[in-house]
């Protein structure tokens, strides 16, 4: 990886519409930011977001000035959490993994529309103390511009904990992320998008530990197949299968064997969704939840 050859490229901070800025002044301010911090913790998950945050930072501020933590709980997947050390060890940088606890938290658990605040305040709840720790600067996360259009209350405990969004400050959005990335040589770049389990249950349905467990399985098989982007939307005995829509195709020539995995996880119907994969489509029931 090389960046250096953004340096001397020009900052904009007066720019009002980041998003519109030239990737390489999007680079440049990101450098600055990361340079003017000179060390942090990043709230690694795995996706290419908070990825592209902690090469990025490796790179700019050296190994012993960047921690990567991972947190994990029930809601985590459980394919993601080797990929996610495979990557970070490539990149030779220091990772620690941590368990959070937020199915201990009844407001997380009953899932209203705000569930993702619970989970964010549980997580940088734990990572602050041990970015002091460490005696690191800032908490970062990979939050990017592209998250401000949607439904995203986690931001809100973010800015409550003083967590630093680099991504977004510089003005990057999903497609500069992945640009950036390949360019990079980074194996993530086209990692499908990345999400937690509870993110498959509608608002208002409680996320039990017995659902995200069936969810996890469910949704590893279908993996198995060779899917890329998978959802399994939880709805009770039925289990709505969203993947990319150039995979619907895929989807349906497999179907009797995603049917066969996903009712062996336990659920009574399977059916495939025709819109295909969209980040955040229980979104679209919020206006109908509790």
């Amino acid at each position: 990886m090389q960046i250096d050859l953004l340096d001397q490229a020009p900052v904009q901070l007066a720019q009002p519409d980041l998003a519109a800025l030239p990737l390489v002044e999007k680079q440049a301010r990101l450098l600055a930011q990361l340079r003017e911090l000179g060390s942090a913790l990043v709230a690694y998950s795995g996706g290419v977001d908070s990825a592209l945050v902690l090469a990025v930072a490796v790179q700019t501020l050296g190994r012993e000035r960047v921690l990567a933590v991972t947190a994990v709980s029930p809601s985590y997947p459980s394919w993601e959490l080797e990929a996610c050390e495979r990557f970070a060890a490539t990149l030779g940088a220091r990772h620690e993994i941590i368990a959070t606890h937020e199915m201990e938290d009844p407001n997380y658990v009953r899932n209203s529309a705000d569930r993702c605040y619970f989970c964010k305040t549980e997580l940088y709840d734990l990572l602050l103390p041990v970015a002091q720790a460490h005696g690191l600067a800032a908490v970062l996360n990979g939050l990017n511009w592209d998250d401000l259009g949607d439904h995203r209350p986690g931001a809100r405990a973010g800015v409550e904990h003083g967590i630093i969004s680099p991504l977004k400050d510089a003005g990057l959005t999903k497609a500069d992320i992945r640009a950036w990335a390949q360019t990079l040589g980074l194996a993530v770049w086209d990692k499908p998008a990345l999400a937690c389990l509870s993110s498959r249950i509608p608002y208002g349905t409680p996320v039990t530990l017995d659902t995200l467990r069936q969810i996890d399985v469910a949704e590893r098989h279908v993996r198995d197949l060779g899917l890329r982007q998978v959802r399994v939307r939880h709805h009770g005995t039925l289990a709505r299968i969203e993947v990319a829509p150039e995979e619907l195709d895929a989807a349906f020539a497999l179907r009797q064997q995603v049917d066969a995995g996903v009712r062996a996880a336990g659920y009574l119907y399977v059916a495939l969704d025709l819109r295909g994969y969209r980040s955040g489509s229980l979104n679209e029931g919020i206006a109908h939840a509790g």
